[in-house]
């Protein structure tokens, strides 16, 4: 996190999540595997900041969500996210209109898995996705449905294998 940008976003996300540490948890999570995927896949320096300011806010709908409809759906979250993130966004300053607008996109498209056609977003997904596989707790068969439908990146693919595919890392005992 070298821009100064991404820090004030998160600062900022942290305080609009004030007292859902779960939350704030899963976006800090999701923002660090983004980073790494797309230094990793080579996303140049615009590209990677729209991609770690979109998975900072990439669950900004969320409590609108629950407050307007009782449901954080992906659904919902696409709907309401963009108009929020567009607003945090603005009051952090430093974005240009065309980077709002893809940050809007991204947020309003990360539960949609069909018709992925930039790396930002694919990589965005990819970084939901392992948080969350870990996080509802899902199986190693789960897993590997999820990396052969969703997973493109040869980095996803990789931490995917590390941290959902591997046999469970177990001590050694003495005897």
């Amino acid at each position: 996190m070298n821009d100064k940008r991404i820090a004030a976003l998160l600062c900022a996300m942290v305080a609009y999540d004030r007292g859902d540490a779960r939350r704030i948890h899963h976006f800090i999570k999701v923002h660090d595997l983004a980073a790494c995927i797309g230094r990793m896949e080579g996303l140049g320096e615009e590209a990677q900041l729209v991609l770690e300011a979109a998975a900072l806010v990439h669950d900004i709908g969320i409590h609108e969500a629950e407050r307007l409809h009782g449901s954080s759906t992906g659904h919902w979250q696409e709907l309401l996210g963009p108009p929020e993130a567009k607003r945090l966004l603005g009051e952090v300053g430093g974005f240009t209109a065309e980077q709002v607008e893809r940050v809007a996109f991204l947020v309003g498209h990360h539960h949609t898995y069909a018709h992925i056609d930039a790396l930002d977003w694919q990589i965005l997904v990819e970084a939901d996705f392992l948080v969350n596989l870990h996080e509802d707790g899902c199986s190693r068969e789960e897993a590997e449905r999820v990396g052969e439908r969703i997973f493109r990146t040869s980095t996803g693919r990789r931490l995917l294998e590390s941290m959902s595919l591997a046999e469970p890392w177990c001590p050694q005992t003495k005897p």
